[in-house]
């Protein structure tokens, strides 16, 4: 069955980036003119993805808004002869079909899914982190449909990440069936350094198939007392259900973290057009 439906849990309280997030959802940080959240959405339409439910929570109003029609802003840009940016604000509003839930209570990853129970029927469907935003020449999350196409079974993506940061991360132990593409044997939730079953981290991208959802509901509490989607994978891997993993060809910039965001916006300033040749000077004449 076709992927057409893709989800974005966007309900977390952005602690990370305090205190810019304290008033401001951190899925509209900007990485140069875009919020993070439209990089995952543009990804998700180029990947074929026609619906797509945002998991929000409280303060969260300027998502919704963001990907809105706003009449007085384009009547203003219409009037000014702003032609373009026009195009670009009218786009955003058109870009897919796009409805949002909340999510009450930050109770972890796994709920968040929850909530798209009803949205997501009986269709397998994406989930999308925000904050890991893919550079990639063929679409992340369009690679992964490629391998579930093919295996007929949910896919996670996974990069490899050395030392004691692979304790902040989901780790899978797996077996490689071709190239770059894994067979998932266990997934550990941000085990210790000296536990973690390899150096395979989960990132956020995912295919899931509906049954994940029974899955969540038996999930207990896990790290940090939520309810974590790891927990629900390795409940179905030990019913005997395939899980497989992918490394993504292109690069993936954590936007959540400071330092990940500054790199980010570095790189993607550095490919722009209209600011790649300049910043790229600039850059150069800095003393270091």
């Amino acid at each position: 069955m076709k992927i057409r439906k893709a989800v974005f849990p966007a309900a977390g309280l952005g602690t990370r980036f305090l205190p810019a997030t304290k008033s401001m959802p951190k899925e509209m940080l900007t990485l140069v003119d875009k919020p993070l959240i439209q990089y995952g959405v543009e990804e998700a339409v180029a990947s074929g993805i026609e619906s797509i439910l945002i998991v929000t929570g409280r303060d969260k109003a300027s998502i919704e808004n963001h990907f809105d029609i706003s009449f007085e802003l384009e009547q203003v840009l219409r009037e000014r002869g702003k032609t373009k940016i026009l195009e670009e604000v009218r786009a955003l509003s058109e870009i897919a079909k796009i409805s949002y839930t909340r999510q009450k209570q930050a109770l972890g990853l796994g709920h968040a899914i929850y909530q798209a129970k009803e949205f997501v029927g009986d269709e397998p469907f994406a989930v999308m982190l925000p904050d890991d935003v893919m550079d990639a020449k063929t679409p992340a999350l369009g690679q992964l449909i490629k391998i579930y196409e093919k295996y007929d079974a949910p896919v996670i993506a996974t990069m490899q990440i050395a030392g004691e940061a692979i304790s902040r991360f989901g780790v899978i132990d797996a077996e490689e069936v071709e190239p770059n593409v894994f067979k998932i044997r266990d997934v550990v939730e941000k085990p210790k350094f000296e536990d973690a079953p390899s150096d395979m981290a989960v990132i956020g991208r995912y295919i899931f198939t509906p049954e994940i959802f029974a899955a969540l509901e038996n999930t207990k509490p896990g790290a940090g007392g939520e309810i974590q989607v790891a927990d629900a994978i390795r409940e179905l891997l030990e019913k005997g259900r395939p899980f497989y993993a992918a490394k993504l060809d292109g690069v993936r910039h954590d936007a959540g973290d400071k330092l990940g965001f500054l790199i980010a916006t570095v790189e993607f300033a550095l490919q722009r057009e209209d600011l790649g040749a300049d910043f790229r000077e600039y850059l150069k004449n800095l003393k270091l």
